[in-house]
């Protein structure tokens, strides 16, 4: 495999004080919607229309980033064992279905006239 070498980014890539840019904004909403998936003690409450520097905004990304690995690493709550001996056996249905009604088969419909459909549809009154 090639080995591809990537520059170093100058210093002046990063500004703490510069305003944030809409790909930034945008970046900020994707990160509130994670967030709002945690749950309640998890989540920031930091208004992100009141960020408006790329330093505040890498701060809230970082801070959100943490809660959401911390609460990925605490295990799920899982239900809880039933003791006792489990119950087996036929379960009683408290409302059945009515018996099987008698149709007419497609081959009684369509014994129904004697005319062929296309004298069926053609047929007009005539003054």
């Amino acid at each position: 495999m090639k080995l591809i070498k990537v520059p170093k980014p100058p210093a002046s890539a990063m500004n703490k004080d510069r305003p944030i840019s809409s790909l930034l904004k945008t970046q900020l909403l994707h990160v509130q919607k994670a967030e709002f998936r945690l749950p309640a003690r998890a989540q920031t409450n930091i208004y992100i229309n009141a960020i408006k520097t790329e330093g505040e905004a890498a701060e809230y990304i970082r801070q959100v980033t943490t809660n959401l690995h911390k609460e990925h690493a605490t295990p799920a709550v899982k239900p809880r064992r039933r003791l006792g001996k489990a119950k087996t056996g036929v379960f009683e249905i408290a409302a059945a279905a009515a018996t099987k009604r008698h149709t007419k088969s497609n081959a009684a419909r369509k014994k129904r006239s004697s005319k062929p459909a296309r004298a069926r549809r053609t047929k007009r009154k005539t003054k």
